[in-house]
């Protein structure tokens, strides 16, 4: 049997860093953290106790040719404190959004993708709504 405390990290695919980075620091408002030096290029950054690990890989098989937002796809989902906060703020970068804030799912969700296609769901309770 296997016991788990969390989740600690996400790794996502990237083919270009500034690119990301920008991406993951003024859209998702995410804090970058101390990184190793691997030898490749990559960021870390902090979500409450857990993490996201971008990893410059352009030959990475996890990445999306189909720039089309779906929820049906692989994906990281981060709780945010309010969905109608989170909608204007993306909406005021100029992101493309899959809205779903009545999913069968309970969530109120949010779906948008990084500039790789990598697919982000940002999400509430809707009993929080």
């Amino acid at each position: 049997m296997i016991s788990y405390e969390g989740l600690h990290h996400v790794s996502v695919s990237v083919t270009n860093l500034d690119q990301a980075k920008r991406f993951y620091e003024k859209v998702l408002c995410l804090q970058e953290i101390k990184r190793p030096d691997f030898g490749f290029p990559g960021a870390w950054y902090a979500v409450g106790e857990q993490q996201i690990h971008l990893i410059v890989d352009p030959s990475s098989q996890t990445l999306r040719q189909d720039q089309t937002l779906s929820s049906r796809e692989g994906h990281l989902a981060l709780r945010v404190t309010s969905y109608e906060e989170t909608l204007l703020w993306l909406k005021k970068q100029g992101i493309n959004i899959l809205e779903k804030p009545t999913s069968k799912s309970g969530f109120a969700q949010l779906f948008c993708a990084d500039p790789d296609g990598n697919l982000i769901e940002l999400n509430v309770n809707q009993a929080d709504m």
